[in-house]
This record gives C-alpha cells, structure tokens and sequence, in this order.
C-alpha cells in the first residue's frame, strides 16, 4: 500500500508542480488571501465570489484553484481577526479571542506568525490523512447501492441541520428550502418542467453560482458596506523580528497544535461538523490542558495555535468524504461539489480511479499551497496590513462589479443577474430572521442527487420501502439518522419544560 501511495503522490506532484498546477495553485491562494484579509468577508463569501473564474479552465487546476482559494481565505480571515477584532467566520471568531488582546498586547507580529504556522502544520497532517484514508473509503463506498447513499445522504442533512448550528428547527427548514430550488428545472426521468414557470431559462435548474453568490457574497459585502474599521490596530507596522517566537512561546505553541490538528482532522471529515465545531473543541481542550487557564482570553498563545490548527485541518479532511463519497460535508464543499458537476465531473468512488489526475494533484496541490500561504503571510504581512486601511466605499462598488461580471461570464445569461438579486435578498433576510443560509446551499447541491438514489431504489425493488431497513450499511445510516433525531428533539423538549 505504501509503495501505491508513493506513485499516486508522484504522479500528484507531476500535476501540482507542472506550470499550469503552480499557476492556478498560487492564484487560488492569492486571491483567497486577498480577498479574506478583508474584514466581514469569510470563506463562504470569498469563495462565492470567486467561483466563476474556475468554471473557463480544465476541471483538475478549477479544483486545485478553489481549493487555493478556500483555505488561503481562512488564512487570510485570520489577519482581521488578530488586528481588527472583525472575524468574517465563526471559526475565526475562536481565533481573535485570544489573537486580538496579543495584538493590543504588541504581539501582532508573533499571533500572525503562529497562526501562520499553525496553519501550515494543521493542512499538511491533514492532507496526509486526506490521502492515507480516502482511498479505503472508496474501497468500502464500491458497495453502496442507491439505498446506502440516499441514506447517507439523509444523514448527511440532518447532521448538517442539526450539528453545525445552534438553531436545529430552522436549519432544517432551510435545508428542505434549498432541496425545492434543487428540483427546479427538467426532470430528468420524466423530461417535465419542474417549477419552472414556462420559462426556458429555468429548465436547466438554478445557478448555482448566482444562489452562492446571492446567499453569502452580495450580503456580506451589503453588511460591511456601511465603512472600513478605523483601528489603531490596523494601521500598525509589522517587522519580521517582532514576529518570531521565542523558545518558550514554541514549546507553548507545539502541543496545541498537534492536539488542534487531531481534532479538526476527526471533525473534519465527519459531514455536518467541520472546522466550527472543531475550533471550539480545541479551544475548550486547551483550556482544560492548560495549568495557567487564566491567561486565556487575555493573550495566550495556545488559545491562537490550537483553533488554526484545527481549522485549516477540518478543511483538508473534509474533502475525505467529498470525493470518496460524493457527500460534501459542509456549504463550502457542496459549493466545490457543484463546480465539479458543472464540469462533468462526479466525486465518489469511482473519481480515484477514472481521475487519479485531479484526485492526487490536489492532495498534492494542498502541499504545495501551503508552503504558498507561509511565504505570502509572513514576509508579505505588512502588504495585508495595508490592504486592510483601503476605505470600504473604495472597494464596495469593485466588489459589486466583480459579482455582476463573474455572475454574467458563467451562462451569459441576463436572468441569472436577476437571480443575484433575488437571491441576495433572500440571504438577507435569512440573516436577518436568524436562518443558517449555508444549510440551504447544502440542500440546493444535495436535494436532486437524494432524489435521484431515492427514485432508483424504487424503480430496483418495485417500490418497496423496506429496502432501505433490508441493507445492513442502509440501516445503520437510517438508524443514525433517527438517533440524532430522537437527541435532538428530547434536548428541546427539555429545554421548552425547563422555561
């Protein structure tokens, strides 16, 4: 197996290392950097933004160049975080609790440091694992029928609904939601117009570029429109001396890092969880490590290493079940998911083997864009620092422009500016009634393949419903599902008792 592993990964640092493998790779990473540093501007809303230009080159650099762009976001989201107080994510929010009071502290330079290195270490063990555990669980998912993946798919969903935030009922919702706009068009079986009003522009279904850019672009930059941050913070000079740890501050930062990457790699490739959950965990383990748990919040360096590790792993691994499974873990790797579609590309078992290519290129893609993001944030630390004083009323009509012209490159199509517009009324007013947009986006990219497996079920065994209780891997994915059902409805019940 080991000698298996090494050819794949030759062949992956062949594909990551050809011109157009470090063009696209360090483009990817550049622009999520840029475009992340920006405070108010998180991965979601980054990578929505950016999609469009994936869909003009070869599926295998689309991928490695959205890839690049969703982790250098997250690397680039971390700069505000530490010397604005402004998190553009909830795993970034983890991040400046003790990030920001370093940099009140005159230790911006050494939190910009280990976040960077933190990082780097969480991704490259994650990209590890990526490739030791994805190839076994494509072993196992050969034997799925469409009974096991519309399971899996259900479990998926209500996993995502239920675990990722805080308000259950209403991710559920919006999941069912994003499902409805998932049927829009032609079905396939049938050949019937599907909510589609008569109008030809909708047979081919939603964009999914616009619903992306809609739910989590045009909101966000709507959101910090109002007017950069003015902070004394952001306007400060970083030098690289000021930047290195000491040797206590390393041996501080070392086990927090390997403890981070742990958790983020085990939450990363579960669907429905992810980095948020798994910056959390890490964060509250180092506090119970700690022998000095007073110091977090004001200043600990463990509190900066152990959540970037954890997140930047959690995004590795989360393309285990992506492209072993075709299961996208999370709105960001249903919006990767989608793009491959676009392509023609199907992730599941199958992928590693018809397209070793684009499997092992981007596992060795990560590699390679992280040894990226260390040269962009460390020596070019003070270029973002300066990106963060341009004025917001310089950049937001830019952002607009970039949204309508990227929008409009995709299908050429007039209606889907339209559809922008509709869309991102809609994510402001799910933001605005505290609805969870990034379910609804999972929803949207998994509704019409649960269909498909549920309908194929039907067809194989004359509609009989048992089938799904009948298939061993099927029943255990079913009986997950009720559990976290039955969980989740008794905490509620309990809590509705307890008012």
């Amino acid at each position: 197996m080991s000698g298996s592993i090494l050819d794949n990964l030759a062949l992956g640092f062949a594909v990551a290392m050809s011109y157009e493998g470090l063009l696209y790779c360090g483009l990817g990473v550049l622009l999520g950097t840029m475009v992340g540093v920006l405070p108010g501007l998180g991965s979601m809303a980054t990578l929505a933004m950016l999609m469009p230009i994936t869909y003009h080159i070869d599926p295998t650099f689309a991928v490695i160049m959205l890839s690049g762009i969703y982790y250098g976001a997250a690397y680039g989201g971390s700069t505000a975080s530490i010397l604005l107080n402004m998190p553009g994510t909830v795993t970034s929010v983890v991040t400046a609790l003790d990030g920001y009071p370093m940099a009140k502290n005159g230790q911006a330079g050494l939190a910009l440091f280990i976040t960077a290195i933190a990082s780097f270490v969480g991704s490259t063990l994650g990209a590890l694992m990526l490739a030791v555990l994805t190839v076994p669980l494509a072993g196992v998912a050969m034997q799925f029928g469409p009974q096991e993946y519309f399971m899996l798919m259900s479990f998926a969903l209500v996993a995502a609904s239920l675990l990722s935030t805080g308000r259950p009922v209403k991710s559920l919702i919006t999941v069912m939601f994003g499902m409805l706009l998932g049927i829009v068009g032609l079905d396939l079986n049938t050949g019937t117009a599907r909510f589609a009003f008569d109008m030809p522009e909708f047979f081919d279904g939603l964009s999914l570029v616009a619903l992306a850019l809609g739910l989590f672009g045009l909101p966000e930059i709507i959101t910090t429109a109002r007017g950069g941050p003015d902070s004394k913070l952001g306007a400060q000079s970083v030098s690289l001396r000021s930047m290195l740890p000491s040797r206590e501050e390393w041996k501080r930062s070392f086990f927090p890092m390997l403890r981070g990457t742990g958790i983020g790699a085990f939450f990363g490739a579960l669907p429905g969880t992810g980095g948020t959950i798994a910056t959390f965990m890490s964060y509250t383990l180092e506090t119970r490590v700690s022998k000095h748990p007073e110091r977090f919040g004001k200043g600990a360096i463990e509190g900066v290493a152990a959540p970037e590790a954890a997140n930047n792993a959690a995004i590795q691994t989360a393309f285990i079940p992506t492209m072993s499974l075709g299961i996208p873990g999370d709105a960001v790797m249903a919006m990767i998911l989608g793009v491959l579609i676009v392509h023609g590309v199907i992730p599941g078992p199958l992928l590693i083997t018809e397209r070793p290519e684009m499997f092992w290129g981007l596992v060795a893609s990560f590699v390679v864009g992280n040894i990226l993001l260390v040269i962009l944030n460390i020596p070019m630390v003070g270029l973002w620092v300066r990106l963060l004083r341009v004025p917001y009323h310089l950049l937001f009509p830019i952002m607009i422009a970039f949204l309508v012209v990227g929008i409009y490159s995709v299908r050429s199509s007039v209606m889907d500016i339209y559809m922008l517009v509709i869309f991102g009324l809609l994510g402001i007013g799910l933001r605005l009634l505290r609805f969870d947009g990034s379910t609804l986006l999972l929803g949207f990219v998994l509704g019409p393949m649960l269909e498909e497996h549920f309908r194929r079920s039907m067809v194989v065994t004359m509609g009989d419903f048992s089938t799904f209780l009948e298939r061993p891997i099927a029943a255990t994915f079913f009986g997950l599902t009720m559990i976290l059902l039955v969980f989740f409805s008794v905490n509620s019940l309990r809590k509705l008792l307890r008012r």
